[in-house]
Parts: C-alpha cells; structure tokens; sequence
C-alpha cells in the first residue's frame, strides 16, 4: 500500500501549484489532447489499485474463505482503445488489455468483492487479449441532431435525436446494461463488485468480462430500451464460451427513462440459458448419501435457465450530489454461473464534486450494499458445498453488508490519485466471521 499511495502523494504536491493556477479553467481529463473532428480514436488507461486488510475474527475458514490473516494486493489493468468512424453511420471499435497482479485472497470469499478489476482466475496471466472488437451501425430516425461526447466506445460527436443503433462483435454487457454515472466506473468511482454492478444481475461473460453478442438499441429523446444477445461460458468463471446458441445464450432487455436532465430511471430483464446446476439436486444427491458433499458441479444440466431483474436510478441535484440506488433480484436455485453469487441485492449511495472546496475535477463518493442468498443457496454453503467465489466449510447465514467510500483527486490532466475504504460485515455471507476492514489506494492515468 505504502509505495502507491507515497506516489499518489508527490504526484498532488508536485502539481498542486499548476493545478491552482488553472483553477478558473476548465481541467483536461485526459494526458494526451483528443479531437471530435478526426475520423479515428487512439487513447489509453493504466489504471493501479492496491488493497489491503488486517486481521478479522474467524473461527474456521474454508478452501473458499476470504483470509482473515492481514494481507495486501496491488492489481492492474492497462487498455489500448482504438476505433474509427468508417461513414455512414458505421465505426469500428478494437481495445487491447492488459490484467495483471491479483485480488485479496485471490478474489474469494465475498459475493461483492472489493476490487472489479481483479480477474477472478489469476492463472491466467498476463499476456495482452482483445477485449473489445466490435462495430457499430447508426440509423437515423428524425434529421434532428444531438451533441454528444465522444467516447472510446461511441466515437461520435452527433447523432439523430431519434436513432436505432446496433452493435456486433466482442463486447462488456455492463458497458451498455446498467450504466450508472455515480457507480459504474471502477477507475474513477467505487471498485465493489456489487457497488459498481447490480451484484444480482449475472450477466453473460467469461472471467475477465466480456462475451460475443449483438445489442440492439433504440434512442428518443426522453426514453430508450435496448435489447442484447450474448454467448455464455461453457462453466461457472469459465474463459471458453459455448457457441451453441439454441442450448447456451444469455437474453437481456432494458428500458430506460429520462424524465428530466436529473433523473435517470433503468429497469432490466435478463435470462440466461447454459449447463447450469440446481442447488436443491445438490443438496438431495447430499442428504441420500449419494454424494460426499454438495456438488453443484456434479448436477449441471444443459439448457437450465436462469431470470433475474433489476432497477437502477440516478439523480443530480443542483447542488452538485449526485445520488443513486440499485436493487436486483434472480431465480434462486439455479447455479450462480458468470458474475458472483448474489441472489438479491439492494445498493444506494452518492458522489459530490470537489467544486465546493474549488476542486471541480475531484470526486467524494459513499455508498452501501446488502447481499443475500435464496433458500437453497445458502443451505447447499451452510452444507459445505462449494461456488465458484465462496465456501468457508459451513455456513452461519446473515447477509452481506459493505459500505464503501473513495476519495479521487485530480491531479493533473489525465493522472488521478485515489484513496478508499471498505467496511464489510459478514464476509461471504458467514455471521461468525468479520467484519473486515479493507483499505485502497489507486492511480489511474488516462491517455
């Protein structure tokens, strides 16, 4: 932790004097300049967050047990994004990354763990990987148009009020379902699975997030709903995707509202076909002695579905807060498969600007999530069955709670400096065990 946060720190004095200088203009938020006018994108993030908790109550752990020894870990996350305006309404888009690193204990025991860019399989290693290639297709709909900011992932600067847009290829679900602006971006804003994500919403993807799929979306100037079908992995965390798609395909819809320029409203659907297990086979198979311990792995089924939905609301103030909530519910007996092991959940927090204090660029945030388990979810754990995140040998239910708070501070143009803490209260969802304490520090740099 101390190296990290020690650069974060020389970094903001060094600058300060500069920042205070052009504290009357409008900050850059990028290292490198950017133009709306070029045809083509080029830009970049390193992003470093190191995490560390000390000792916690535990009178047992199991295989899948966040450690309750002190432990520390720096993870990282470097992404090349590229794309071009092809005309016509067509762009292309192509992201190169990089993981590297690793979560606290090795990103086991929480279902909302506390660092998103952790992949949750650390054998995979480092070597680069295309985690974006997609194109995008822009039908106009009314010869009105809107200004937008462009971004790595809509290169755009204008587009028809009323539009259908449709994109192809290898993509991140949540870039386009669940978006919020106070609590989607781990870079910059809280880095809690369940915070940054609707931990219930267990999205088609592989382990490092994303899947191959189409998203067709239709744009008004108050209201869209958009439709999206993606591969799942072949097993729970799984990196191999199942390119059947009448057995294996996950199904999501979305609408969203804008009733006003401060009010988002998004309420979600999804369906996931795969070879998932049954809990209550598990546990049964268990109790008549046919197995030694539950197995959710030993009673999957092909074609198995699993529903869920959510909401997910967003206010500004005119006082510069920012406010948010989240909740999410999914079917409960079917194997929590692709993103973590959440059966419900409800999130709610806020972010102010630093404009107050005469930083604009900065960012205080807090928020609060409560995780829970179905039924027969927590009594396969409470048996000594194992997920894919949890398993502390037996389980004592009670629900997860985290509260989680962060600090960004601009620095200067596109270097950030961030510093955060999460309060977690029955780790994994154990009564017995906890609560936790995690400290974080993070640099991000963006190109």
């Amino acid at each position: 932790m101390r190296p990290l946060l020690i650069m974060v720190v020389a970094l903001s004095t060094a600058l300060r004097a500069q920042d205070r200088a052009t504290a009357d203009e409008s900050p850059s938020v990028t290292i490198l300049p950017h133009s709306d006018t070029t045809s083509w994108w080029l830009s970049g993030q390193i992003n470093l967050i190191e995490q560390g908790h000390g000792s916690f109550t535990s009178p047992y752990t199991g295989p899948n047990s966040f450690r309750a020894e002190p432990e520390r870990a720096l993870s990282r996350v470097l992404t090349l994004y590229t794309g071009v305006r092809l005309g016509h309404g067509w762009e292309g888009v192509l992201d190169v990354e990089s993981a590297g690193g690793r979560g606290l204990s090795d990103a086991l025991g929480l279902a909302g763990f506390t660092n998103l860019d952790v992949v949750r399989n650390p054998t995979l290693g480092t070597a680069p990987y295309v985690a974006r290639a997609m194109v995008r297709k822009v039908i106009a709909f009314s010869d009105q148009e809107v200004h937008v900011q462009p971004t790595p992932l809509a290169l755009a600067s204008t587009l028809p009020e009323r539009r259908l847009e449709v994109r192809a290829g290898k993509l991140g679900i949540v870039d386009f379902f669940d978006v919020n602006s106070v609590g989607s971006d781990s870079h910059l804003q809280f880095t809690n699975w369940t915070v940054a994500n609707n931990g219930a919403y267990d999205y088609a993807a592989d382990t490092r997030g994303y899947t191959y799929g189409v998203i067709v979306e239709y744009d008004t100037p108050r209201w869209s709903v958009r439709v999206g079908e993606a591969l799942m992995p072949t097993v729970a965390n799984g990196i191999n995707f199942d390119w059947d798609i009448t057995r294996a395909r996950g199904e999501n819809v979305e609408l969203e509202l804008r009733p006003s320029t401060a009010l988002t409203f998004r309420v979600l659907a999804y369906d996931n076909h795969a070879n998932m297990g049954s809990y209550s086979d598990a546990i049964a198979a268990y109790e008549t002695g046919h197995d030694p311990l539950p197995d959710i792995e030993a009673h999957r089924q092909q074609g198995r579905i699993k529903g869920g939905a959510g909401a997910n609301i967003e206010y500004a103030t005119a006082a510069g807060v920012r406010l948010f909530g989240r909740a999410g519910w999914n079917s409960g007996d079917t194997e929590s498969f692709a993103y973590t092991e959440v059966n419900d959940t409800a999130a709610m927090g806020g972010d102010m600007s630093g404009a107050r204090w005469s930083r604009r660029a900065d960012r205080f945030g807090i928020a609060f999530v409560s995780n829970g388990l179905s039924e027969p979810h927590r009594e396969y754990l409470h048996l000594g069955g194992l997920g894919f995140l949890l398993g502390d040998g037996a389980l004592q239910y009670s629900r997860e709670m985290i509260v989680e708070s962060y600090y960004t501070a601009h620095i200067w143009r596109g270097v950030f400096g961030s510093a955060g803490a999460q309060f977690i209260v029955n780790p994994g969802y154990n009564s017995v065990r906890g609560p936790a304490f995690v400290y974080m520090a993070r640099l991000h740099l963006d190109f």
